[in-house]
């Protein structure tokens, strides 16, 4: 009964892929490109500033989630290299690929917290604002190794809106300030269009074939990023006893599929686009079924 509740809490958000997917032909490739960027400068931003900012945030809560999360993360990319010897020869486009293990999916995230009793929003907000950082330094660290670009690996990190927004609204909500309402009244308002608007773009740009082409390469990468992230820190939260409302954010944070513009950043530094982008439809597309079941799990547990 649990499942199929969380099942049908889940299949709006499909069924927005899927629109994307109809619609695909209806709009430009620049068009869907213009929705993608708006998305990211401007809605996801938004939406990370005031998830975070809206409610006061725990010194303790920074000091428990950021180092778990960094956990995840570095695990992600410890396993998701034991794919090394069946991936492309040229270091740069395995790291295109490598970067999908342990990258997620911030729209997912927020669309997934919501079938839990009482989502920990907060929780997650902090937790992605955390991530965001070290997934893009590790990315663009990997991506640009031998290239010299130490400079640019540091300023494309640092002017990454994600990590402005999320570093913003950690202090705003660290601080206990409360933002007045003529202000952050129109941040929730593009908030509210972050998700519709990144699923239908996801639907519309994800190869929907990608799962025909899986093979031993994109097979790791995949079960390292939706079976053995999640289940390695639900173990860790179990026998750590970790407080319910953190063991529930963790889990989830685990279990999310790759990030959706994770071949953006392969191609800009001259990586496999299309290689990147398979490992992203075939991530999001296994999450239609791994998810509902660790949210199952994570609902019954904690």
């Amino acid at each position: 009964m649990v499942f199929v509740t969380i099942l049908l809490g889940l299949l709006p958000s499909f069924l927005m892929v899927a629109l994307g997917g109809l619609l695909r032909s209806r709009l430009s490739r620049d068009a869907w490109q213009g929705l993608d960027r708006l998305n990211f400068e401007v809605l996801f931003p938004a939406l990370i500033f005031v998830a975070a900012s809206s409610r006061p945030i725990a010194v303790a809560d920074i000091l428990r989630i950021g180092p778990a999360v960094w956990a995840i993360l570095f695990t992600g990319l410890a396993l998701g290299y034991l794919a090394r010897p069946f991936g492309p020869p040229r270091f740069v486009d395995f790291a295109g690929a490598w970067q999908t293990a342990w990258r997620f999916n911030t729209a997912m995230a927020f669309v997934a917290v919501e079938t839990l009793i009482n989502p920990p929003l907060g929780a997650l907000a902090v937790a992605v604002g955390l991530a965001i950082p070290m997934a893009n330094l590790l990315a663009v660290s990997a991506l640009s190794r031998g290239s010299g670009s130490l400079i640019q690996t540091i300023r494309r990190v640092a002017t990454n809106p994600f990590l402005i927004a999320s570093v913003s609204g950690v202090i705003v909500g660290l601080s206990g300030f409360t933002i007045p309402d003529p202000i952050m009244a129109p941040l929730e308002m593009l908030s509210r269009a972050a998700i519709p608007i990144a699923l239908i773009s996801v639907g519309a740009t994800m190869n929907w074939g990608a799962l025909a082409r899986l093979d031993r390469f994109s097979g790791i990468i995949c079960a390292t990023k939706l079976v053995a992230l999640p289940a390695l820190t639900f173990t860790a939260c179990k026998l750590l006893a970790v407080e319910p409302t953190i063991a529930r954010t963790l889990t989830l944070f685990a279990a999310m599929p790759t990030a959706s513009a994770a071949h953006v950043l392969a191609g800009g530094f001259g990586a496999d686009r299309r290689l990147s982008a398979t490992l992203v439809a075939q991530s999001t597309l296994l999450a239609a079924l791994t998810l509902p079941l660790w949210i199952t799990l994570i609902a019954l547990s904690f």
